[in-house]
């Protein structure tokens, strides 16, 4: 098939880049600095209401419970902003990435795959319920992490779908979780991250291994597990790791508070982890002869097919 260079996405994505770091500037600068004076001003009436609870202060606890919560809306109203600028620029890095392979090694144009579309909605639709319902948040300090079932989904998404189609559904899936609860602020992390397992994911199970491809019982199971591993143990160096950068750079959050964060997230990030690589390599192990018999399954990696077999 032959490849055409194509300039227009990397246009797009350059001007969508400049706009993304004006709009990010502009957000850190207003309504994100005014988040932080909100959460000061949140932490302030908290340390209140404890003082009042073991009785070391008297006070109007039910004054102040309506405070905490008007001060928490205002918070993550503030916030919100910010963090879709975050998103807007990681999302205009990765396709100016794209724009340039595309001027470079050009592309071919190929027909829209509606089942792999329509199964990539469904998985996105269950990354955020996995996280959004299935979650138990334990504070730490100003923030907080969880235990979740959401990476159950967005390794199983890439097991079925492929690095790419996975790693958009699980990142989709896992950002709106984030953008419409307590962590807003931690959407354009998560957007980042659940790309790369699914990429990741993708990469070992179906670049490597040909997995949607006909292969033995013990040659399906062993990949399946191999894959999840792979994806959940980049999970557990990354989300610590960036997290820890992320929000001392890009939250301005004190060092000390940035790094407890990262060390309780790295406990919760591998309790998620081995649930996430049983339940989805269980899951996959299940759905596969099911989708097969069906017609549904997504054939990721197919055998190409020689002019002497034709």
């Amino acid at each position: 098939m032959e490849k055409k260079r194509n300039f227009g996405l990397l246009i797009a994505g350059s001007i969508l880049l400049i706009v993304s770091i004006l709009f990010a500037v502009y957000t850190y600068n207003t309504s994100y600095q005014k988040s932080v004076a909100a959460g000061s001003a949140l932490s302030e009436v908290k340390k209140q209401i404890s003082d009042i609870e073991s009785g070391a202060a008297t006070g109007d606890l039910e004054s102040l419970n309506a405070q905490k919560s008007s001060l928490s809306a205002e918070k993550l109203t503030l916030e919100r902003p910010y963090s879709y600028s975050l998103i807007l620029l990681f999302f205009s890095v990765m396709l100016t990435i794209k724009g340039i392979y595309n001027a470079v090694a050009g592309t071919a144009t190929e027909k829209a795959d509606i089942k792999r579309m329509a199964q990539a909605g469904l998985l996105a639709a269950l990354c955020y319920i996995g996280f959004a319902f299935f979650k138990i948040d334990i504070p730490v300090g100003p923030g907080k992490t969880a235990f979740h079932f959401g990476n159950v989904f967005c390794v199983l998404a890439a097991l079925l779908l492929g690095g790419y189609w996975g790693g958009l559904a699980a990142a989709v899936g896992m950002t709106i979780g984030d953008l419409t609860t307590s962590y807003v602020t931690s959407a354009p992390k998560t957007f980042l991250l659940k790309l790369c397992i699914g990429l990741i994911v993708g990469l070992i199970a179906h670049k490597m291994f040909k997995l949607s491809q006909d292969h033995s019982a013990k040659y399906v199971t062993g990949v399946t597990i191999l894959a999840s591993v792979c994806g959940m143990a980049f999970n557990m160096v990354a989300d610590p790791l960036v997290g820890y950068f992320y929000k001392m750079y890009l939250l301005g959050i004190p060092q000390d508070i940035s790094s407890v964060l990262a060390k309780m997230s790295a406990v919760t990030t591998a309790v998620n982890a081995i649930v996430a690589v049983i339940a989805a390599s269980a899951f996959y192990l299940a759905l596969r002869p099911a989708l097969r018999k069906s017609g549904l399954f997504v054939e990721v990696s197919p055998v190409r097919k020689t002019k002497a077999d034709q």
